[in-house]
């Protein structure tokens, strides 16, 4: 029993400096989401972060802020979708296919 519970350590122990290496790399990776025909893009890292955004020179001359603005959150949120996806394809390959979402964990790529 002693011996089940010291292997089941030693493997949260290895499962754990995985995940960090797994986060350590995500947190590296870029996505670009965009709308309007690719007239916004953005660049979306690992850590949901927003490094760049881009717009066609076009819709600031039409002067329609709330079209702009609702294309601005379009193109995050398709750029947050794709980085997601991403993930998830990250964390399986990673982890030799374990589909950590099937984990039943609130917030675990699922």
């Amino acid at each position: 029993m002693i011996e089940d519970v010291a292997k089941l350590l030693r493997q949260f122990h290895a499962m754990q400096g995985e995940m960090k290496k797994i986060q350590e790399q995500i947190a590296r990776e870029e996505v670009a989401g965009s709308s309007g025909g690719e007239m916004v893009k953005v660049t979306i890292n690992g850590k949901f972060e927003v490094l760049d955004v881009q717009l066609d020179r076009k819709l600031l001359e039409e002067g329609n802020v709330d079209m702009l603005e609702g294309m601005i959150v379009a193109a995050m949120n398709n750029g947050v979708a794709k980085m997601q996806e991403l993930l998830k394809e990250k964390v399986k390959e990673l982890t030799g296919g374990l589909n950590l979402g099937e984990l039943g964990i609130p917030g675990l790529l699922s």
